[in-house]
């Protein structure tokens, strides 16, 4: 992430303001307010001439428009499927995305100064509420038709292929990295050990991060935003951030929620995940080498002790 200067932010304001009028959005310039935090969007809040609030995203690379282009159709899908709220984008154009503000606010938001995410409530007082509300709309998510999202053009990967884009990133990240033994060889096992691996797919969200979960004052989640990732593939990927940050007895406890909820598990769900989220620094690797950005170098090597 980088942080914008005076005269850039000011450019990137007019520019927000511009991509809005073109596409038949009138902001109010001193309600904009820029947000700097995303990796792939400089997001902005702002109110229309009618005092309603609005999310504005710019990207930040070319690469972001083509991802952008699968959000926009698993969008169209699962508004019509969650009982949760997603976002309604009114404009996209290579400029601007731009969609009413959702209701419910993030359970966190990133923090750079230090770190990590600052939580709207204490992470670990969050109620039974929310728990049981996050199982219900991934399980919700995960119940998705195949079909219904082959035909809305979305990714479809089969179980085999899933594994196989897995593989595939860690091998490239081979190419660029001095990944360590020890965890290159963790990586290796992980993949090789069939037991691990489910045999079906579903259509997940791919970034659960807390930032992307919002809840209501009664801290049940409401809905989810950010769907940059969504694809059918994995079922574990959506559960990954949440084993990071509430460990080995807040993954199974979430599993049981899940499941009574209606979710699919299989046997070595729970081992799968933990090894999933130890392979998590490929992804971030991947994620530095398709940017290019010397700074996302850094974190990549960082995940990985290097």
């Amino acid at each position: 992430m980088t942080t914008l200067q005076p005269n850039e932010y000011t450019s990137v304001k007019q520019q927000l303001l511009t991509a809005a009028a073109a596409g038949g959005l009138r902001i109010e310039e001193d309600s904009l307010d820029i947000n700097e935090s995303g990796m792939d969007f400089l997001v902005a809040f702002a109110k229309d001439a009618g005092g309603a609030r609005w999310v504005l995203r710019k990207p930040r690379r070319a690469d972001v428009l083509e991802r952008a282009e699968n959000e926009y159709k698993v969008l169209k899908l699962v508004r019509e499927q969650l009982p949760i709220d997603a976002p309604d984008w009114r404009i996209f154009t290579p400029e601007l995305i731009a969609y009413p503000l959702l209701g419910g606010k993030p359970v966190a938001t990133v923090d750079p100064a230090a770190g990590g995410y600052a939580w709207l409530y204490e992470q670990h007082s969050l109620p039974e509420a929310f728990f049981d509300s996050f199982a219900e709309a991934l399980a919700a998510l995960h119940r998705i038709d195949h079909g219904k999202a082959a035909e809305a053009g979305l990714r479809v990967k089969s179980p085999l292929e899933a594994r196989q884009a897995f593989a595939d990133v860690i091998e490239e990240v081979k190419q660029h990295f001095a990944v360590p033994a020890e965890l290159l060889q963790r990586w290796t096992t992980w993949l090789a050990r069939g037991s691990y691996w489910p045999d079906y797919s579903v259509l997940n969200h791919g970034d659960m991060h807390p930032p992307h979960i919002l809840i209501d004052e009664h801290r049940r989640v409401t809905g989810f935003q950010d769907w940059t990732e969504a694809e059918v593939g994995d079922p574990g990927k959506d559960f990954v951030i949440f084993y990071a940050l509430f460990g080995e007895e807040g993954l199974r406890d979430l599993l049981k929620r899940y499941e009574k909820a209606g979710g699919r598990v299989w046997p070595t769900m729970h081992e799968h995940i933990a090894e999933q989220w130890a392979a998590y620094p490929a992804m971030v690797a991947k994620f530095a080498l398709m940017t290019g950005k010397e700074a996302d170098m850094e974190m990549a090597k960082a995940f990985m002790g290097l």
